[in-house]
């Protein structure tokens, strides 16, 4: 049943069945209903019939006609009573005169609570609600009608109220709007009532309660989504005492200069603002569904000391796409959707002092279809005005975390150098694995897998393995600093070299067949570094030695009960270690220190320099208050111990 309307099927054939609806009323002196004959028709009293044949199954539709609104002045066709209808009706499928079926049917409905009738001109008079609450019954919700569970509801009859009497909602929803509260002198509430209570506790009516404001919203305000702007900018978009490194780039709207980068999660984030004097190289992950389009390149930037300049972009087109697609998904439909995408953005930043002269942006477009997966890759580079070379990074004197190492082949003609790592993909072979370089301050470790058949020779296998490892290190030097001019050699470290210990036994012949000692298949990289100084306040690092030394294994063949197969594989790692020491050595021991240990705190359980720790600031186990009276009284009875131990204080008695 939906509503005033009950819907039931007639399964058969109907053909020849005639379909009709009677009242049937309760014998008032048997209680029963009385027997219904088949003469009946497709109406009884305010209840229509309507039948839709179809192929085996008839649906049967009985509905209600009349008006189930309540009674207003002047209106005859409404409901007197809250509960309007209460009939019992009879649905009969005859077939000539004989009956197939019948269909029973209570019906108690209830008049509509919606108010439909014309609206009053007399407004209703809401009360203050910081005075006085807004209803006194706030779970009567539903005008003219009994709310369920309400029992402050005057529309509810006794008769109703007996069937949720037992549920009704409590508290400030069920009516008791003005409850006493805690802080009443009348009312403790609390398990264990303070001695203070009768003090401090309020004296006052109910009509003034703290429940006033369950109803008292107040006014409200719009919230301001924050935006990045400089709060303390007195005037907008004006950079007066210029850029110091670090701070983030303005735009001309006074906000964020913004790149992709590379979050702290690893993951990349679109919004992320370009700090001064600050290099990185990042690349994102993205495909044509999440795709999205970074700050326009006409927006102009705050140069910081109030000027504006216009970015100098340069378009591309990609040719080899294959470095930047690293995969794709297979795809089932007819059409592929390509869109032209941005591949690759290289920012250069041409710096002088606290301020940024102009701004190079180079632009690479590429084609890019639904299902491929493209690495997106940003580069952002400040070079000094005073610089002639683009290859040198003038500016920062010292290494910042994050930076690429620099490197140089002194005995080369192109004195370019690389210090890399592997960075595996796919299966992680050595074959595919490509080189990222290492970053300065962070210590890493990376590997890649090399495939070895079970009758490799050892020589041979030592050999593969050291030019693999020789290869991320194509350099002879270090640069110190971040700067470091490859025109002077002084700013340059040389890479202290520990070759692999040569093995001039060969066991992979004869019964030992499959092992190889001695194999060099760990590189150790360590760098030593040390704070030189300061910029601005920002520390100056600088790179003092450079160790490059090989850790070796013995490899097996590895295979199972049978070894079917001829090709083993044999991990190689590198790992960089950076370790910091003190720009200059520590002030050595003197001989009284290393010989007098009786105040030496490391190596004595007694330690007298911290006899008046716990009077210290530095003691935590207990409040500094306590520790400082226990510390008075005990002075004060070493004290009186003092003077009463005097012979002078014995004779005064």
């Amino acid at each position: 049943m939906s509503g005033s309307t009950v819907n039931s099927f007639f399964l058969g054939n109907s053909s020849g069945v005639n379909f009709s609806v009677i009242l049937s009323p309760i014998d008032e002196e048997t209680g029963k209903l009385q027997l219904a004959n088949c003469s009946g028709g497709k109406r009884a009293g305010d209840w229509n019939l309507n039948v839709t044949p179809g192929m085996n199954t008839s649906k049967v539709t009985v509905s209600l006609t009349r008006n189930l609104q309540l009674c207003l002045p002047n209106v005859t066709d409404c409901c007197t009573a809250p509960l309007c209808v209460v009939e019992t009706l009879q649905v009969l499928a005859c077939r000539d005169s004989v009956m197939l079926a019948h269909l029973l049917i209570q019906a108690e409905i209830y008049a509509n609570s919606s108010f439909t009738g014309n609206v009053s001109e007399n407004a209703t008079v809401i009360p203050n609600q910081v005075f006085q609450p807004l209803g006194s019954c706030p779970c009567d919700l539903t005008a003219g009608a009994c709310d369920i569970r309400c029992c402050c509801d005057s529309e509810c009859t006794p008769d109703l109220k007996q069937l949720f009497n037992e549920s009704c909602f409590t508290g400030v929803f069920g009516g008791d709007v003005n409850p006493p509260f805690d802080q009443l002198c009348s009312f403790q509430s609390m398990e264990y009532t303070p001695d203070w209570f009768p003090f401090l506790c309020v004296q006052s009516s109910l009509n003034n309660t703290p429940f006033l404001g369950y109803f008292y919203h107040g006014s409200t305000s719009t919230p301001k989504v924050p935006s990045f702007k400089i709060p303390l900018q007195t005037s907008p978009g004006k950079l007066f005492t210029g850029y110091r490194q670090g701070d983030p780039i303005m735009t001309e709207e006074n906000e964020y200069f913004t790149i992709p980068q590379r979050s702290m999660a690893g993951q990349c984030v679109g919004n992320a603002p370009v700090a001064y004097l600050q290099n990185f190289d990042v690349k994102c992950l993205t495909n044509l569904a999440s795709y999205r389009e970074g700050l326009p390149h006409d927006v102009r930037i705050n140069s910081g000391t109030g000027d504006f300049i216009q970015q100098n972009v340069i378009y591309r087109t990609i040719t080899d796409m294959g470095k930047f697609i690293t995969g794709s998904e297979s795809l089932h439909t007819a059409e592929i959707l390509c869109q032209n995408v941005t591949f690759a953005e290289h920012y250069t930043f041409i710096w002088k002092d606290k301020s940024i002269d102009r701004i190079n942006v180079t632009v690479f477009l590429g084609s890019l279809c639904n299902g491929e997966i493209l690495m997106q890759r940003f580069t952002v580079k400040f070079l000094s005005l005073k610089s002639t070379n683009a290859a040198e990074l003038f500016g920062n004197p010292g290494y910042q975390v994050g930076e690429p190492v620099r490197a140089a082949n002194m005995n080369a003609s192109d004195t370019f150098g690389r210090l890399n790592i592997w960075q595996p993909a796919g299966r992680g072979l050595c074959m595919s694995a490509t080189y990222t370089p290492v970053l300065f301050g962070l210590d890493s470790l990376s590997g890649c897998i090399l495939e070895v058949g079970v009758n490799e020779d050892c020589s041979l296998l030592r050999g593969n393995v050291t030019e693999k490892l020789n290869s991320l290190i194509q350099a002879t030097h270090i640069g110190k600093r971040d700067n470091s001019s490859y025109s002077d050699l002084n700013d340059w470290v040389e890479i202290i070299r520990l070759d692999p210990f040569n093995s001039d036994i060969n066991v992979s012949t004869g019964s030992l067949k499959g092992i190889c000692p001695d194999i060099p298949a760990n590189l150790n990289i360590r760098i030593i570094f040390a704070d030189v100084g300061a910029v601005e306040g920002i520390p100056q690092q600088e790179i003092l030695a450079v160790q490059i030394s090989y850790s070796t294994v013995i490899w097996q063949f590895q295979c199972g009960l049978i070894c079917e197969n001829s090709i083993s594989f044999l991990p190689i790692t590198a790992s960089v270690q950076f370790i910091k020491v003190p720009a200059q050595p520590p002030i050595p021991m003197t001989r009284f220190q290393i010989n007098y240990t009786e105040f030496d705190c490391n190596r004595n359980d007694v330690c007298w320099p911290q006899l008046f720790y716990p009077l210290t600031r530095f003691y935590t186990g207990e409040p500094y208050s306590q520790c400082l009276a226990k510390g008075l009284s005990l002075a004060f009875l070493v004290l009186l111990a003092a003077i009463m131990s005097n012979p002078w204080f014995s004779k005064l008695w």
